[in-house]
């Protein structure tokens, strides 16, 4: 019953959330430029922008406006593309597959990079190895994305010759209607190998530093030096009892940074020309397509709210006490 109380309260605020996102997104149209500069060019009259904008409500009161828009978009219509003369959700999901090769990308290198990174430096953490990925950690969080992608394409696809620099490649595989995937081809991950490296740089570091510190701090709770006391055998004491109670606050960060990756693949894939969410964000606004930058803030924001509500659950699910204190308060 406290679980069920605890979901019903996290979808409600998740609700909540996603109203205020919507209204934000909604309110800066107007800040944005005018749509109808892209759309008609300067050749059309004065008189017949007008009646464009009428035509397109845009002279219409602003609580009328986002009446109208919320309206349809708790319908699953955000409008039609000023550019693309396609619905927004259309857009939007043609792009997505390419940015959610590019995430998955990321997440599977931070994995397998920080956490056996992470437990080395908490186990041993004066050993030549836990200072070398202590510092580069450090170097790691200062150097910011699109630097590192550029040094990427400059070593490995301009001087070596090893890996592509730009787009997805030629050879992709359809594995559901619309939803293509490099994942399965040598090309397709020739192409997706290092923007996913520039995309996880920024997080992974951030992982390793979490992990370390998190499993240092529980190596020195009470249980783990009664585990020693019994005699357990190194690596059930490090990976049964330490980094299993490491993973509770792991989960939650990692479910926010994951989410937070989003938000980053505009800088990756602009420089990688990566055909997904954040160079259409950048093509939007430089045309001004107010329908698919609305869109696309929504659509990321949900994406924010299902990912953050998904970890509550599972952080629920690992660490029960937390649905029970808020069923308290």
């Amino acid at each position: 019953m406290a679980f069920v109380a605890f979901l019903i309260k996290r979808l409600l605020q998740a609700v909540l959330v996603m109203f205020v996102i919507s209204l934000i997104g909604f309110s800066i149209q107007d800040n944005l430029g005018d749509p109808l500069r892209e759309l008609v060019g300067q050749s059309v009259s004065e008189a017949q922008r007008e009646a464009m904008r009428d035509e397109l409500g845009l002279n219409d009161p602003f609580l009328v406006q986002y009446g109208r828009f919320l309206g349809k978009a708790v319908q699953g219509d955000l409008g039609r593309s000023y550019f693309f003369k396609r619905p927004v959700l259309d857009v939007i999901g043609d792009k997505f597959p390419a940015t959610a090769d590019l995430v998955l990308g990321a997440t599977l290198i931070i994995v397998l990079v920080s956490v056996p990174l992470g437990c080395w430096c908490a186990i041993r953490p004066r050993h030549w190895l836990s200072r070398i990925a202590m510092g580069a950690s450090i170097i790691g969080i200062s150097i910011p994305v699109f630097l590192t992608a550029i040094f990427l394409i400059y070593l490995f696809s301009v001087n070596l010759g090893w890996l592509a620099s730009f787009g997805r490649g030629e050879h992709l595989v359809e594995i559901a209607p619309g939803w293509t995937t490099g994942f399965l081809t040598l090309d397709g991950l020739s192409h997706l190998i290092l923007p996913s490296i520039a995309l996880s740089s920024i997080m992974m570091p951030l992982f390793i530093r979490l992990i370390r510190s998190e499993m240092m701090e529980i190596l020195e709770q009470d249980y783990i030096k009664f585990a020693w006391a019994k005699g357990l055998a190194a690596r059930r004491v490090w990976f049964l009892h330490a980094f299993k109670n490491t993973l509770l606050p792991v989960i939650t960060v990692g479910g926010v940074q994951i989410g937070t990756m989003l938000a980053y693949t505009i800088l990756t894939e602009s420089v990688f020309q990566w055909p997904g969410l954040g160079f259409m964000f950048i093509e939007a606004v430089t045309r001004v397509d107010t329908p698919l930058i609305i869109g696309y803030i929504i659509v990321v924001g949900l994406i924010f709210v299902v990912t953050n509500t998904v970890v509550d659950l599972i952080y629920t699910m690992v660490n029960p006490t937390v649905r029970l204190m808020g069923a308290a308060r």
